[in-house]
């Protein structure tokens, strides 16, 4: 006689919202890992994110996406436009997570793909930021009338508040499933070179900020690895010559920099020593 397997509330939470309002970091705080890279550059994440959860009888796979604007309309932005409408149709929750106090045009431009969707809950984050938490109800009122959330959470990304209690909140919301294959221990999908990558670019943005544009892209050339020691050899692209010298900064020193920060977060992250070498290559278009 076949058993079948105990069903759990399970499944796909999408996190979405404008650029710079902490996708990332809401994600990076709930699995207790850096799995996004942050930086104060609008659109940093670029690719869908899978972060893995597992509770004793939930199991979450959080999907981190680029922030939705219409501000701008090149290829790379449409591209990722696609991405948060792709991710919107097929997840079990949507998280739309919005800046405490300030909700701009560009959140409103996402409210269209949200309408139709009883699964998806408004999550207000950095309300730390807040002078007054007496502003946060007139705020809340004004957005409920624009879109019928399932639940609307006050959080704070940054200092771990109601984080708890926005995972009871989706575990509400998920159906029941079978156990998804993935081990407790395994928190993302992304391969390690990606994630060193990743980093590498968030460093770059975090230091040069506004003067790069954010197609500047890494790729990973190279990644010969021994029980105890990496070498990797990078390469930065850039659109323009004149791209070159702002990421070399004088001397040297910008790149020098976020050679040395992005190997140390490298290291943190593979637990082993790590030679990184990057070169820039201009690539037009």
């Amino acid at each position: 006689m076949n058993i079948a397997p105990p069903l759990i509330r399970a499944g796909f939470i999408a996190i979405v919202g404008r650029p710079n309002v902490g996708k990332s970091t809401l994600n990076n705080a709930i699995v207790g890992k850096k799995i996004s890279i942050v930086s104060k550059k609008n659109q940093t994440t670029r690719d869908r994110i899978n972060s893995f959860l597992t509770r004793k009888n939930e199991q979450f796979i959080f999907v981190d996406t680029p922030g939705f604007q219409t501000k701008y309309d090149g290829d790379m932005n449409r591209i990722m436009n696609q991405t948060v409408t792709k991710v919107i149709n097929y997840a079990d929750v949507i998280l739309h997570v919005v800046e405490a106090g300030k909700w701009l045009k560009s959140d409103t431009n996402l409210v269209p793909l949200l309408k139709n969707k009883k699964n998806t809950l408004l999550v207000i984050n950095k309300i730390d930021l807040l002078k007054n938490l007496n502003e946060l109800f007139p705020f809340v009122e004004r957005i409920k009338i624009l879109c019928p959330y399932a639940g609307i959470i006050p959080i704070s990304s940054i200092k771990n508040y109601q984080l708890e209690y926005l995972l009871n909140e989706i575990t509400e919301i998920l159906p029941r499933k079978e156990k998804f294959p993935f081990e407790k221990n395994i928190l993302t999908d992304c391969s390690i070179q990606f994630m060193a990558s990743e980093l590498l670019r968030e460093k770059i943005f975090r230091l040069i900020g506004d003067e790069l544009p954010y197609s500047t892209t890494v790729s990973i050339d190279q990644w010969n690895e021994t029980k105890h020691h990496v070498k990797i050899v990078a390469c930065v692209m850039v659109g323009r010559k004149t791209h070159k010298p702002i990421l070399l900064g004088k001397g040297g020193n910008h790149m020098k920099r976020i050679a040395t920060e992005a190997r140390h977060d490298i290291v943190k992250l593979i637990k082993k020593s790590v030679f990184l070498e990057i070169y820039i290559k201009v690539n037009k278009g």
